[in-house]
């Protein structure tokens, strides 16, 4: 059986698609110019549904939520606060898994960010 080897994109629609590229690129590192693509560094991926109801990804409105990974949260989350970014208070940690932190884009999502255990 043939199987998908990544990811290879993610695509989705924004009010302003040229500001919100920029802040993905000046807060978290995402990207390039524009349509470039985005050389990753090597780790999990995880794929995983959640129930329609779930209250996770923040607003009701939105029906999917990027997980990036990073190396170091907390140093991840004090360079966005500095910034400005709308970051959550809480973090969470997960015993064998990692610690999760959130921020919320320019348009309102919610993205999360995880440094894997």
């Amino acid at each position: 059986m043939e199987r998908v080897q990544g990811i290879g994109g993610y695509f989705f629609r924004a009010a302003d698609p040229e500001g919100l590229a920029a802040w993905y690129r000046d807060f978290l590192g995402v990207g390039g110019d524009a349509g470039a693509p985005w050389e990753q560094v090597a780790g999990p991926t995880v794929f995983a549904p959640f129930e329609a109801g779930t209250d996770y990804f923040g607003s009701p409105s939105q029906q999917a939520m990027l997980n990036f990974r990073v190396r170091d949260l907390g140093a991840m989350l004090d360079q966005l606060r500095g910034r400005g970014a709308a970051v959550a208070e809480e973090t969470q940690d997960v015993d064998g898994i990692g610690r999760f932190g959130w921020v919320t884009d320019p348009e309102g999502n919610r993205v999360e960010l995880w440094q894997p255990a």
